[in-house]
């Protein structure tokens, strides 16, 4: 449903024939094969709460804990596989569970510590996840009801469940839909592919603990092989830059509304236009300083969780919703509305000081 690699980078991998890629481009065809089975809707989880008693008064204690359950599906495609760890159990020898494990946990802390949402679904849903799915799988992605790990061909792309951006990106697809959704399409399709990477870019900074001006903003850094003449898959601070090599091509992303790029592949390019306001997201936090989560983000997870935009919303669209949602919260004149207004005009979205708005093909940006 959701993948975090997207088709168009799949397609040039797919179509190179680099001799020493042929196992890569082998991959790449069989994944794009594929097709992801979706389900509506994730399980029910369960919150682990401590009682005391006071007088005569039963008291609930303790916070909210996750409830993972990791499953091997067994280099096949038919989910889930068979379950190898749950929430109570020790580490295995698989790093792939290990890292799932981890990395899924990393996540329900970002959403308890910074928003108060237990789990995904808001109501302590199971966060499950599959490793080892197909052979030499070449993505990772969230179906609606479970997290889908890759082993990558080894070539171009490692293991997936290595990046915790990767897995906070996917499962902010879940935060999404529950919230409400976004189309996925267009510009909301974009919209939708921006707002799971501001989650992965805090799930990743949460667990490090670092502020905005400390933090990367890549998406995907590492799961790139040292073959590829890249950092990640996307660059929230600098859109466009995280990638330039000779069989993947260079990163399609645009900054600003003036390379807009308008294109019927990858649905209307959701992967290609988030850029514009991953980088809006990207100087709102930076603007503001300290932890990205705690104001920056506290705007974009109220945005698509309370009801402020449609599932259709454009730019424009969601660029007024988080200025209503900053000044709502923190005062019309304040720092944070005043830091959201400005970084949506700087990527062009509501300038008025702008010329026309153009577009590009897709071709025309290869």
């Amino acid at each position: 449903m959701f993948a975090i690699v997207p088709p168009y980078l799949l397609s040039r991998l797919a179509a190179t024939d680099a001799p020493h890629l042929a196992n890569a481009a082998e991959a790449a065809r069989a994944t794009l094969a594929i097709a992801r089975p979706s389900h509506p809707a994730p399980a029910r989880g369960r919150a682990r709460l401590d009682l005391s008693v006071d007088g005569d008064a039963l008291i609930l204690q303790g916070e909210p804990a996750p409830d993972r359950v990791i499953s091997d599906a067994q280099h096949r495609e038919t989910l889930p596989g068979v379950r190898v760890r749950g929430e109570d159990d020790p580490a295995v020898a698989d790093v792939a569970v290990n890292e799932a494990f981890d990395g899924l946990g990393a996540s329900f802390e970002l959403f308890w510590d910074a928003f108060a949402r237990r789990s995904i679904d808001g109501a302590g849903g199971t966060l499950a996840a599959s490793v080892h799915y197909g052979d030499r799988y070449d993505n990772a992605f969230w179906n609606g009801e479970r997290m889908v790990f890759g082993d990558g061909d080894g070539e171009v792309f490692r293991g997936f469940t290595s990046s915790i951006s990767v897995i906070g990106h996917e499962l902010g697809h879940g935060v999404i839909e529950h919230g409400g959704g976004l189309e996925y399409q267009g510009q909301s399709g974009a919209l939708n592919e921006s707002v799971a990477d501001v989650f992965g870019a805090l799930t990743e900074q949460h667990r490090a603990g670092e502020s905005a001006a400390e933090a990367s903003w890549l998406i995907g850094a590492g799961i790139f092989t040292d073959a590829v003449q890249g950092v990640a898959l996307r660059s929230m601070k600098a859109p466009g830059t995280a990638y330039d090599d000779d069989v993947l091509g260079k990163d399609p992303q645009p900054a600003h509304m003036r390379d807009y790029v308008r294109t019927s592949e990858d649905n209307g390019g959701v992967h290609i236009n988030s850029g514009i306001p991953n980088k809006a997201f990207h100087l709102v936090a930076t603007a503001l300083g300290g932890h990205a989560w705690e104001r920056a983000g506290r705007i974009w997870y109220l945005t698509v969780t309370q009801g402020a935009v449609p599932p259709t919303a454009d730019f424009s669209a969601f660029a007024a919703a988080t200025t209503a949602v900053a000044q709502r919260e923190y005062g019309e004149r304040s720092e944070e509305a005043d830091a959201v207004r400005t970084a949506w005009n700087a990527v062009g979205v509501t300038a008025r000081d702008e010329p026309s708005r153009s577009a590009r093909s897709a071709e025309d940006r290869e």
